[in-house]
């Protein structure tokens, strides 16, 4: 049987043709590399807006983001870089606490990320951090609570790994024993782990606005 909310996670990176590491679940495009439906097995035809609405998804799917939390940080990241705002985009989303726990492998998705940071379990510089939208910066160090280290979530993220540690980020053991993350750099467009076309994202948003 499957368990709650993994058919719907198939489903959607079945839709869109690709894995979205985010949602924890690998191996979506295995057994069934096509669309769900009736005929997801002939091949679809995209309009130019249907491309770019994908492209836009993939985002939104890898990051967990409502629709009002990905325009505001459209608009956040056109502020900051008026020539290439997908680029700071993306260096947005990397940064954010529940991104970054992911990515270091302390959570085997962005969902259970942000389960951790919820709940008190995630530490910034030795202070505990309960919004798991921050965005964080260059030279923050991650750590969690003593119970979050032998917890399930954190026991299967290192059993499975689901990326590699991104080069913008250090994992290391700290002075008090435990693993810890550092953000070293800042994050760059190709450490988004999703197959991506920018123009088409660009012109999605280009065109709404």
């Amino acid at each position: 049987m499957l368990q709650k909310g993994k058919k719907p996670r198939f489903k959607l990176q079945r839709r869109l043709q690709v894995e979205i590491p985010g949602l924890g679940k690998a191996g979506a495009l295995e057994r069934r590399p096509y669309p769900p439906g009736e005929h997801g097995q002939r091949r679809k035809k995209y309009s130019e807006y249907g491309l770019q609405l994908e492209e836009k998804q993939k985002v939104r799917a890898h990051y967990g983001l409502r629709e009002e939390q990905m325009k505001r940080f459209v608009k956040e990241a056109k502020r900051a870089a008026q020539i290439n705002w997908v680029e700071k985009l993306i260096n947005l989303l990397e940064k954010r606490a529940d991104s970054i726990v992911f990515r270091l492998g302390f959570a085997p998705s962005i969902p259970a990320a942000r389960q951790l940071v919820s709940h008190g379990k995630v530490f910034v510089n030795g202070k505990r951090l309960d919004i798991k939208s921050a965005v964080l910066k260059v030279g923050d160090r991650i750590t969690l609570s003593a119970d979050a280290y032998t917890g399930q979530t954190y026991l299967h993220a290192k059993a499975n790994p689901r990326l590699p540690v991104p080069d913008y980020l250090k994992k290391e053991i700290g002075s008090d024993n435990v693993e810890a993350g550092l953000i070293k750099e800042e994050p760059q467009m190709g450490d988004f782990p999703v197959p991506f076309n920018e123009g088409l994202f660009t012109s999605y948003y280009n065109l709404k606005g």
